[in-house]
């Protein structure tokens, strides 16, 4: 258990690759918040539409109700003055303002629970997660299970033919490799 800080806010970061449990996590932490008592709000990338609109769902289909948000500027409008915990899926997605208003909230008293990749299917960081990871008070990085060797997997390997660095997806789409056996494309293609 980590130390918990009272009467101050702070961010707390899950990342990790795809299938490696960080929505999961996420939605441990909101609902232990819940049977705390604490007042609550959960957000997610209008952009996330793999399971459902209206709940973060895991790949497990764990869920919690959830409301869909398509920037940083609308997440900060939404959040209630008398919440206690922010929680944010798929932060990766947002606009490169969710940094600042993660910021924002934390320094209102707020505890902001994020959840998201740390690297693209070419493992490149994204910006968002690695600027928050630098940012927070504690950063939690989970590991799937490599799908061709069974080791520790910290990467998203693409199987579709798509190019664009977002491409909304899960096992249709993405397998958990470790350093070894992922094979990124080369920039440039």
């Amino acid at each position: 258990m980590l130390p918990t800080p009272s009467s101050v806010g702070w961010i707390e970061v899950v990342c990790g690759s795809m299938f490696s449990g960080k929505t999961q996590e996420l939605i441990r932490r909101l609902r232990l918040a819940t049977i705390a008592k604490q007042r609550v709000q959960v957000f997610n990338s209008a952009l996330d539409v793999r399971y459902g609109k209206d709940h973060i769902i895991s790949h497990d289909q764990s869920k919690i109700p959830c409301k869909p948000v398509r920037s940083s500027a609308a997440l900060l409008k939404n959040v209630a003055a008398d919440t206690q915990v922010v929680g944010i899926d798929e932060i990766h997605f947002f606009d490169a303002g969710i940094v600042d208003a993660c910021e924002t909230l934390a320094a209102q008293g707020k505890r902001v629970i994020t959840a998201g990749l740390d690297q693209d299917y070419k493992g490149k960081p994204f910006d968002n997660t690695a600027k928050l990871m630098a940012v927070a008070e504690y950063v939690t990085k989970n590991l799937a299970i490599c799908m061709v060797c069974g080791n520790p997997a910290n990467r998203s390997q693409r199987l579709s033919e798509n190019k664009k660095r977002i491409d909304v997806g899960a096992a249709d789409k993405y397998e958990a490799r470790c350093r070894k056996c992922h094979k990124p494309e080369p920039d440039g293609e």
